[in-house]
């Protein structure tokens, strides 16, 4: 069971595995995608297809009719990995080894829909992944196993991202022996440290410039891909900013003020030191180099940086 591109390692890690067979794939319907907002399929159904591997789109898994969709499959085990539903205890006591999840977190850390942007936006130096047996609380199950890796300065939410996916389906594949065998017990989450990463909205990516600029810029690469993190400028015809990379300089004044704006460098003053905004992109322009930006904008020193 899954849906975001996270899943993907993992099925086809699952799918080349000479311990398993995958009887079905479990996925979201179509959702619209895109400018033009046509529906598109979820990446592990593209992903499954690919394979010739049976799919399953179910709305949702507290149906009469879903849960006799899964018996059918008669399945020994489901591995969920970014799916986007709860699963009821009618799926969670179905196969006889249980349901396992892939997290990309170190449990009790960061449980929830965005452990990757949250491990970021936080300031964690590691995060990882836990591979764990479900039941019916939020990432509360217990542990199988675990594998940490470092969060790298330069790290955004999508390098993390990819990163973790692919510890993922080897700590997966390296698990499942001892767990099927019985010999590697699930171990309950400890009940300290326990922090929860909310789902993250468009709205978390406006830019506060009182902030410090060491938490703008962890902001600003928790938000790639999206929604990314923007600011507005005094401008009336497309005002929005998106930041795609920046660093930390000194720096005193008025936060959101322009303190430079030359081929040296776009600073902006913040609530504690100053942000340089190294790489940007304006409304329904493509992302470019701060000089290139400015050559082509009437941003000047002394303007103020707004919310959005």
């Amino acid at each position: 069971m899954g849906t975001a591109e996270l899943a993907c390692p993992s099925l086809v890690a699952l799918h080349e595995w000479s311990g398993a067979i995958v009887v079905g794939v479990v996925t979201q319907p179509d959702r619209p995608r895109g400018r033009k907002l046509n529906p598109q399929p979820s990446f592990v159904k593209q992903c499954a297809s690919e394979r010739g591997l049976p799919v399953r789109q179910l709305k949702t898994l507290r149906s009469a009719e879903s849960v006799r969709s899964l018996i059918a499959l008669v399945p020994d085990l489901i591995v969920v990995v970014a799916f986007g539903q709860i699963l009821p205890s009618t799926v969670l006591e179905m196969p006889p080894y249980g349901c396992l999840n892939v997290h990309a977190s170190l449990l009790p850390r960061h449980r929830g829909a965005a452990p990757i942007q949250w491990a970021i936006l936080e300031g964690d130096t590691e995060t990882g992944v836990t591979i764990m047996k479900m039941d019916e609380g939020l990432d509360t199950g217990a542990i199988i196993s675990m594998e940490q890796t470092a969060i790298e300065k330069d790290d955004t939410s999508q390098l993390l991202h990819d990163r973790l996916a692919h510890l993922g389906a080897k700590l997966l594949i390296q698990s499942l022996p001892g767990y099927l065998s019985g010999e590697n017990k699930a171990k309950p989450q400890s009940q300290e440290g326990v922090t929860y990463a909310r789902k993250i909205t468009k709205d978390d990516g406006c830019v506060d410039w009182g902030l410090p600029a060491e938490v703008l810029q962890r902001r600003v690469q928790a938000l790639i891909p999206w929604p990314g993190a923007f600011t507005s400028m005094p401008f009336e015809e497309k005002p929005l900013l998106k930041i795609w990379e920046s660093s930390v300089d000194d720096g005193n004044g008025v936060p959101g003020t322009i303190m430079e704006a030359s081929d040296e460098r776009l600073l902006v003053a913040c609530g504690e030191g100053a942000l340089g905004l190294s790489v940007v992109q304006r409304e329904g322009a493509r992302k470019m180099p701060f000089r290139d930006f400015l050559r082509g904008c009437s941003l000047k020193a002394g303007m103020v940086l707004g919310k959005c």
